[in-house]
């Protein structure tokens, strides 16, 4: 619908992003879709959404003076494969955190996409182009607005990016915030797996993997905690009655993974520390408790024996492994001292 240049705004001398409609495509519904774009971005004011500066028309050309985003998209990301689980969950959380915040002031993107998520070189996230966002009733809008484009903007059909519309945008329903949180959904498992949720040839094919197919599950990797896999299922439900709710519940669900990932990788190199403080321990005490053994095995033994060479080991035991005053004890000394189990 519109072209994106970089511009230098003279007046604060700042970089800028200059969005300006096709000018084919300038008639009352563009410039009012467009307009609505500006009032969407104006009503947020998140660090994971990218801001707008200004909504002017100069010669009948209307455009908007947006902030600059540096860095490539998601998009560009997830073409070189999919990400790592932790990394993936970073950026997905801040996906989430963008769409609460629009959620909660009223405002349903209804194109979220990896081409619009921006990440910045400093890793963050910064979610564009709300430029076929509606707003709800209690928000001053329309939810029933003319709403369209797979390609060319039309009135009347259907809008948004095709891979990652819910059921019910492509049948032409209404649509609330939870078309939001299955196109989250595509988001995810895209990051995760490297690839769509619903490919296909052709926009049909799409369609129709949409409204019959799941997606791929076993794609999904190894290592991703039960509690994502779960959060996956209910975002990508056809059913929108059963969907997840709220994107604030998804964003709760990325936090704790992340923190639990974190506390388990934190205890792993806890305990690495801990077997090797063990290992100093349980060294010199099995040692002693060999020593001890060949000694009463020689004195009760009526023939001398020409002693072996000298044994040093370590032994690495499980942080609650028990040494001693128990029944079954970590460490046990064969009689004649030559076997340790």
């Amino acid at each position: 619908m519109g072209e994106v240049y970089r511009a230098h705004d003279t007046r604060l001398n700042r970089e800028v992003a200059l969005k300006i409609i096709h000018p084919p495509l300038v008639d009352d519904s563009s410039v009012a879709r467009f307009r609505r774009e500006a009032h969407a971005l104006a009503a947020l004011n998140h660090p994971h959404v990218a801001a707008i500066y200004e909504l002017d028309e100069i010669d009948g050309r209307v455009f908007l003076v947006m902030e600059l985003v540096p860095g490539g998209t998601l998009h560009d990301r997830i073409a070189r494969g999919a990400l790592p689980v932790a990394e993936g969950l970073r950026i997905c959380g801040q996906v989430a955190e963008a769409l609460e915040a629009a959620h909660d002031t009223g405002i349903v993107h209804r194109d979220l996409k990896p081409a619009n998520i921006k990440l910045t070189n400093s890793g963050e996230v910064k979610v564009l182009d709300f430029g076929i966002a509606t707003m709800s009733r209690n928000a001053g809008g329309d939810p029933h607005a003319p709403t369209v484009n797979l390609g060319v903007t039309a009135p009347g059909t259907i809008m948004g990016t095709v891979a990652y519309m819910s059921p019910e945008q492509t049948r032409g329903q209404t649509v609330d915030k939870r078309t939001d949180i299955w196109a989250f959904g595509c988001v995810l498992y895209e990051v995760l797996t490297g690839r769509p949720a619903f490919g296909g040839v052709t926009a049909s094919d799409v369609v129709a993997r949409v409204l019959e197919r799941d997606p791929d599950w076993s794609a999904l990797p190894d290592t991703l905690p039960p509690g994502i896999r779960r959060l996956l299922r209910r975002c990508l439900n056809k059913d929108a009655q059963q969907r997840l709710r709220d994107i604030g519940d998804a964003r709760l669900e990325i936090g704790e993974a992340l923190s639990e990932s974190a506390a388990d990788g934190e205890a792993t190199r806890a305990h690495g520390h801990s077997r090797l403080r063990v290992a100093w321990i349980v060294g010199p005490t099995a040692a002693a408790v060999v020593v001890g053994a060949l000694v009463a095995t020689r004195i009760q033994t009526s023939q001398p024996r020409t002693p072996g060479p000298a044994a040093h080991f370590m032994v690495n035991l499980p942080v609650t492994a028990p040494l001693a005053g128990l029944d079954f004890p970590a460490v046990a000394v064969s009689p004649d001292g030559s076997l340790l189990a």
